[in-house]
């Protein structure tokens, strides 16, 4: 946002408001989410679009692993591995 748009704040709003308004349908709806928690807001938005996806369970056949080889000769490494953070 700039200076300039700061001070016509009210002006933008009325303007968001009419648009809103006008195009918010049944099937093509507008959504607003809370943004002050920058991590909640997007996963409550991956949650919401998640939910909006109609789907059905996929019958699927078992797997049936074989057995894992030998340790052998491999040592695991030190390597400081990236993890991406987990959500809680």
């Amino acid at each position: 946002m700039d200076v300039l748009s700061y001070s016509r704040w009210f002006d933008y709003s009325r303007a968001r408001d009419e648009m809103l308004q006008a195009t918010d349908t049944f099937w093509a709806p507008w959504f607003a989410v809370r943004s002050d928690d920058k991590k909640r807001a997007r996963l409550n938005i991956i949650k919401h679009m998640l939910g909006r996806i109609p789907y059905k369970s996929v019958p699927r056949d078992t797997v049936k692993l074989p057995k894992r080889q030998k340790q052998g000769k491999y040592k695991e490494t030190n390597y400081p591995f990236k993890f991406i953070p987990e959500v809680h």
